[in-house]
């Protein structure tokens, strides 16, 4: 395992190996604050060189489940400190996933109770979310529509990320890593598909764009231009993959999106694909082939010189150690597999057995069983 298992540096980072550990929605705290059981959740999976965490809001209303830990506040940063501490003790590296779920928003989060917010017009999208009954306990699922954001709350979220980045920096994490795709906030901006804003933030690749590169500049004005910044991209919206070609971007745009996002001074790139129309092609199930997805990292690693990271379906190392061999990404991200077994890093360096992840996607399923009680 020369390259896996070698220490890399990322924009003067130093991290001990090629392993990161992707981001994935999987704590709950009552009160929205990070405790010891989340820091020893991290720093089981230190072994990796790098940890990104779940994604963290950057306000009340960009929170996708209940009792989700954000980072907007004083306490916020309390409870995170004790998961950095706890990982760099452990020699790792750890970077904040910030996040804001726009149109996948729940109601009864939204301040008054008013639907989810969303990148293009009340008719470009609908979803269905869970509402609360006028008693103000949790009511049935009803039909929702998102609406349009304003201009001003455009410019008021991007004061947001900014201002979550600091915290996390304050927070001792080593980065961050702003949430661009799989469905989220951002994917909705840069979506043809969603987004159908007539302001400045909609039309041309260049309008859809504003939005996030405003913040990778904000960020890296308030942290300075050594704290890393990466970004989780879908590259493909993979419309064409349930044969609703014309739909969303493809992977050309993809790439194209991924180079601007470089010239804006990002540190690396973390390659995704897919969202919640496509879902299938986002969280594979069993009868997806690890690696399928290589192509679209490659894609991107041809067209950048800054660092990729990308999951790929990597189900064993010796499939992590080929594709960095093979020039296909710098970095292997592995979410599920750290679920089955938070010493996959280490174990595969001994050369220990490691507890497979099959794609059974029973984390998921659990999770969003539990989400919203």
């Amino acid at each position: 395992m020369s390259k896996l298992f070698t220490p890399y540096n990322l924009s003067g980072l130093a991290l001990k190996n090629r392993v990161v550990m992707a981001p994935m929605t999987r704590t709950r705290t009552m009160n929205d604050v990070p405790d010891e059981v989340v820091a020893l959740y991290y720093a089981q999976r230190a072994s990796a060189g790098l940890l990104i965490t779940e994604g963290m809001p950057v306000s009340e209303e960009g929170r996708g489940y209940l009792y989700t830990p954000g980072i907007y506040n004083d306490e916020h940063v309390q409870g995170w400190r004790k998961v950095t501490q706890a990982v760099h003790a452990k020699g790792g590296r750890i970077f904040a996933q910030l996040w804001h779920v726009g149109r996948m928003s729940h109601v009864s989060l939204q301040p008054g109770h008013i639907a989810p917010v969303s990148a293009g017009t009340v008719q470009a999208v609908n979803t269905t979310v869970f509402a609360l009954a006028e008693s103000g306990e949790p009511g049935p699922v009803v039909p929702s529509q998102p609406r349009a954001l304003e201009t001003h709350e455009v410019k008021r979220i991007t004061a947001d990320f900014v201002h979550s980045a600091r915290l996390a920096m304050e927070a001792g994490f080593d980065g961050v890593e702003i949430m661009a795709a799989n469905g989220f906030i951002f994917d909705q901006f840069l979506s043809s598909e969603l987004n159908t804003r007539t302001d400045e933030y909609g039309g041309s690749l260049e309008n859809r764009m504003r939005f996030i590169l405003n913040i990778i500049k904000g960020i890296k004005t308030a942290c300075g231009e050594d704290f890393p910044v990466i970004v989780r991209l879908t590259v493909d919206e993979c419309y064409e993959k349930i044969g609703e070609k014309g739909k969303g971007y493809t992977l050309d745009e993809g790439v194209e999106i991924a180079r601007r996002l470089e010239k804006a001074g990002i540190d690396a790139i973390d390659v995704s694909c897919a969202g919640y129309d496509t879902f299938n092609y986002w969280l594979e199930p069993v009868s997806f082939e690890p690696g399928w997805r290589k192509y679209m990292a490659k894609a991107v690693k041809d067209a950048v010189s800054i660092p990729v990271i990308a999951a790929n379906l990597i189900r064993s190392p010796e499939q992590a150690e080929q594709q960095l061999e093979d020039g296909i990404q710098d970095f292997v991200s592995l979410g599920r597999p750290h679920i089955a077994d938070p010493h996959w890093t280490e174990k595969a360096i001994n050369g220990k057995t490691i507890r497979r992840c099959i794609c059974c996607l029973n984390c998921f399923e659990s999770m969003e069983a539990n989400a919203f009680v």
